[in-house]
């Protein structure tokens, strides 16, 4: 910085895809600061070290970062500045602020220059740390792609991007699109790969147009010519990963391109010509399309659904049984024990992401990761908090059930009752057409709120289709969010309640939204429970619901019976039935 005259450096947890979750190669953050978490954005000056990150990783970045000179910001708390304006707080006019353009999208690379501009602090994006100081940097992942078949995906490739291209000229008045993002690049193409943990996807990059269709990606992936044949027949063209900013350079002058700020990266809109028209939107039209689920989809969900709610099933049974007995159960055994049953399911790909399985105090850690160091014995007496989910080629899961392990408190009662009742609240909502997440958060929290307390992170996210866990651009959060709810697209519920130190508790199914009915007032919709898995009764303090929300978890615990019994021994037909009675 000194040599560069760089002022201060930013440093995100990003990649040239703007991925949620990173390729080892693309972890520069974690390398630079130590902590782990999938969120976080560092900031290093010529006198500190700040790390910006939100309330699910504020206990595991305490940890993290203890004994590093780091200081902890925790986004989003009263009193705590956003990085930008720390920086113009304390860097004198005329300073140069470094970042890498690629890893960051339009929007915050325009946000930063306007505000640095009204102190005269200078944004310089392309500086190059990587290299010079990360010298045993990982490679970029080489791994083969696969298909997802027609049967699986409901839409071939070649009608997806019709599609696309139609929406792109309906409401856009545009004729190109450059695709970033890995999962809307696997979803469009009707494949996956393996080059992000947690994620079946592939790294490349696309450009959708009137003229052509391409697909930048290392050649090295296409090693199974089915696949590579199957692509060119789609109509795509196929091209180095690297070649993409060598292309875009060339795009002829009065292209009608359309560019979403949010998930383009930098350098590559900065490669855009003078001459090209850009159309810049906030949300990606890919992401709309593959956030509504088709039939096909919408049955695999229900399927993965059924499958995974044996595996979970057989999981509790276990973990009640060997508790009982005696045995030393960790939070690793737990991680372990669940991978173990959902491997042995049919179309079983992989977890969606690393099991959180936090006993006691970890489970008041929203994205706890037990580790050889931190790994907990499960006692038995008080609660285990489990947050997992799986890919599988007709649809990805994820849910959290906390599970009493013993004897529990009245306070561990009444909070888990209180997030039910919020979890009820939200599954059993009716909303007119146009209603955003945003708008029904509320619901959930209103028990808690009542009571004085709060969660700190969303109550939902979307799902993908055997596709990243976390998947936009709808969510349910207090966060302001005007994508409105549309039928078929699939969305967690996920309230809960943390007490540092002493306990955590969530209650996570997976909800699609459905049609309800029209009337003169118009369209309204509500929710399909698609999750299925019985929830702890041991923990609910029944005095506390209300009859109709007795009706809900009976109802639901039916539905659970009757969806999963037919595939259990009698062993665990018997189980689920007193779980569920």
């Amino acid at each position: 910085m000194q040599t560069e005259e760089i002022a201060a450096v930013i440093i995100p947890s990003s990649d040239p895809h703007l991925n949620e979750y990173l390729p080892e190669h693309w972890k520069t953050r974690e390398y630079f600061s130590g902590f782990t978490g999938s969120a976080g954005t560092l900031v290093i000056t010529s006198k500190e070290a700040g790390l910006w990150t939100d309330s699910r990783y504020f206990l595991q970045a305490e940890t993290e970062l203890k004994g590093s000179g780091i200081k902890l910001f925790k986004s989003g708390t009263d009193g705590v500045p956003e990085y930008a304006c720390k920086l113009m707080s304390e860097l004198e006019e005329n300073s140069i602020v470094g970042i890498e353009g690629a890893v960051f999208p339009v929007e915050d690379v325009v946000s930063l220059q306007e505000k640095f501009s009204k102190k005269n602090i200078m944004l310089k994006t392309d500086v190059d740390f990587h290299n010079k100081l990360w010298t045993d940097r990982p490679a970029i992942p080489q791994n083969p792609v696969f298909l997802i078949e027609e049967r699986f995906s409901g839409k071939a490739c070649s009608r997806k991007i019709q599609e696309l291209l139609e929406a792109l000229e309906k409401y856009h008045n545009a004729e190109m699109m450059i695709i970033t993002a890995l999962d809307e690049i696997a979803w469009l193409f009707n494949m996956r790969g393996e080059d992000v943990e947690y994620n079946p996807v592939s790294i490349a990059f696309a450009i959708v147009s009137t003229q052509k269709s391409i697909l930048f990606i290392d050649e090295s992936k296409m090693t199974d010519e089915n696949v590579r044949n199957h692509i060119l027949k789609e109509g795509v063209t196929i091209a180095g990963y690297d070649t993409i900013y060598e292309h875009i350079s060339s795009i002829p002058g009065g292209t009608r391109l359309l560019i979403p700020v949010s998930k383009t990266n930098f350098e590559l809109y900065s490669r855009i010509p003078e001459g090209c028209r850009k159309i810049e939107v906030e949300v990606s039209p890919v992401a709309q399309m593959k956030s509504i689920k088709n039939e096909v989809e919408i049955k695999g969900f229900r399927n993965a659904m059924q499958r995974d709610g044996v595996a979970m099933v057989k999981f509790l049974a276990w973990l009640e049984t060997s508790l009982a007995a005696g045995k030393a159960i960790t939070e690793l055994d737990v991680a372990a024990k669940l991978k173990s049953l959902r491997s042995e399911q049919d179309l079983y790909l992989g977890e969606s992401f690393a099991t959180i399985a936090g006993y006691a105090a970890h489970s008041a850690i929203v994205h706890y990761r037990a580790d050889e160091k931190s790994n907990s014995i499960i006692m038995p007496k008080g609660i285990l908090l489990v947050d997992s989910g799986a890919h599988y080629l007709d649809g990805t899961t994820d849910l959290t059930r906390t599970v009493a392990c013993g004897e529990i408190s009245g306070e561990m009662k009444r909070d888990f009752t209180l997030v039910l009742k919020g979890h009820i609240a939200l599954s059993t909502i009716c909303f007119p057409k146009g209603t955003t997440g945003t708008q029904i958060d509320a619901i959930a929290r209103q028990f808690l709120w009542k009571d004085g307390a709060n969660y700190l992170h969303g109550t939902g996210h979307g799902v993908g289709h055997c596709l990243p866990v976390h998947e936009g651009p709808q969510k349910i959060s207090t966060l302001y969010n005007p994508i409105p709810l549309q039928a078929g697209m699939i969305i967690s519920n996920e309230p809960g309640i943390y007490r540092e130190g002493k306990y955590g508790i969530r209650i996570e199914n997976l909800l699609m939204v459905t049609p309800y009915k029209s009337t003169g007032f118009g369209e309204f919709y509500t929710f399909e429970t698609l999750t299925l898995c019985p929830i702890d009764t041991r923990l609910i303090e029944f005095s506390l619901l209300t009859e109709a929300e007795t009706k809900w978890l009976k109802d639901y615990h039916r539905k659970v019976y009757e969806s999963l019994s037919p595939s259990l021994t009698e062993d665990l037909k018997a189980w689920l039935e007193r779980c569920t009675a």
